[in-house]
């Protein structure tokens, strides 16, 4: 790599780690429910604790700004890196192509920069919004894959966690199926051990026999464990 390509690859990094930190279910937590989402409920800032704690229009709101912020991240700098690196060759960054890691990259701090939210002393939520964002910005064909996965796994079971779970098993799976480069896989990988390692707690309680089933808060109802 170039002295260039290093210099805007760090700057990319920095600015998507600060962007997809933004906390966006505890500020709309706060601005429609009045409360601190991370003291009810699972204490989650995602939009499953929102959706419970709050209700079904924050919750929407939360999803929303999580997966935009991902999607604008992958969507930008990708065009970004080909105008500025590329000359306007958008080729060289795609997920086939010799630099479409760098954009998987991109894809990476969006996720770090969620679940390890430099607003929340690195403390976050768990990927699944803004992982879908940020491959719908990139490639948006794997985001449908990704949705299949999850709507496959949610809806029947009414678990958010078994479809989110299985949606970041798949991310890698469906890299290759589409053929994509292995350096573009990688980050990809990175992604969904990050992603399971944030449902750690949800993986417990379906061991157990304790995870909940999704629901929305409504007028009156107390506070649910999430």
């Amino acid at each position: 790599m170039t002295g260039k390509m290093v210099l805007w690859l760090l700057l990319s990094c920095v600015v998507t780690y600060f962007v997809c930190g933004i906390p966006f279910g505890l500020i709309v937590g706060s601005k429609e429910g009045h409360i601190d989402i991370r003291r009810v409920g699972s204490g989650n800032i995602g939009t499953t604790n929102v959706a419970r704690s709050v209700g079904a229009k924050a919750a929407g709101l939360t999803l929303l700004l999580d997966a935009l912020k991902g999607f604008l991240s992958t969507l930008i700098w990708s065009h970004v890196f080909a105008n500025v690196l590329f000359m306007g060759n958008f080729e060289r960054m795609a997920p086939t192509a010799d630099f479409g890691w760098m954009p998987s990259i991109i894809f990476l701090f969006a996720i770090i920069g969620h679940v390890f939210s430099p607003y929340l002393k690195f403390k976050g939520g768990k990927g699944i919004a803004v992982g879908f964002g940020a491959a719908l910005g990139y490639i948006p064909a794997v985001a449908m894959g990704l949705l299949l996965v999850f709507l496959v796994g949610a809806v029947p079971s009414r678990y958010v966690s078994v479809g989110s779970i299985s949606t970041a098993i798949s991310l890698p799976i469906w890299a290759a199926i589409f053929g994509y480069a292995p350096t573009t896989i990688y980050p990809l990988i990175i992604i969904t051990l990050i992603v399971v390692w944030a449902h750690r707690e949800n993986i417990k309680k379906l061991a157990h026999h304790q995870e909940k089933h999704f629901s929305f808060h409504h007028s009156g109802d107390k506070d649910k464990n999430a």
